[in-house]
């Protein structure tokens, strides 16, 4: 037989997807109601209304990390170039990771993650911030 704990983690993997795909679905079907509802909201300002000529709009990327990647790039990042301000920290790590720098709604969606990475650092006391240049704050890691 194979090894227990091989099993053992392979079930419960298994477990967790499973249920991944169940919540999934749930959303899924509350899409539909929730499209459903829509559609008869609309039929009633516009009756013959044709549906289908609606296109779906594509989602925007979610420009996802495995968790703590950014944690570890912030820190690397800072531990090589000595104390960075968030927006230096953020042209930087969109940089490395091949993001889009000329998106301003991207730049401010990464601006708002590391800058909340860089006070849960903070909180954790893993770095330190100053006041800097122009009134921002400089971020470098504790001594």
């Amino acid at each position: 037989m194979a090894d227990t704990h091989v099993v053992s983690a392979l079930r419960d993997k298994r477990g967790e997807l499973a249920g991944t795909i169940d919540g999934l679905q749930d959303q899924l079907r509350q899409a539909f109601i929730d499209m459903d509802h829509i559609d008869a909201s609309l039929r009633m300002f516009v009756p013959d209304i044709e549906l289908e000529e609606i296109k779906p709009k594509p989602l925007p990327p979610r420009h996802r990390a495995f968790k703590g990647q950014v944690t570890r790039a912030i820190l690397a990042m800072l531990r090589k170039e000595g104390a960075m301000d968030a927006r230096a920290i953020t042209l930087r790590l969109m940089a490395e990771r091949e993001l889009n720098l000329n998106d301003s709604d991207l730049q401010k969606a990464m601006h708002k993650r590391i800058g909340a990475a860089l006070r849960n650092l903070r909180e954790r006391t893993l770095v330190v911030s100053d006041q800097g240049d122009k009134g921002l704050l400089r971020w470098s890691v504790s001594p």
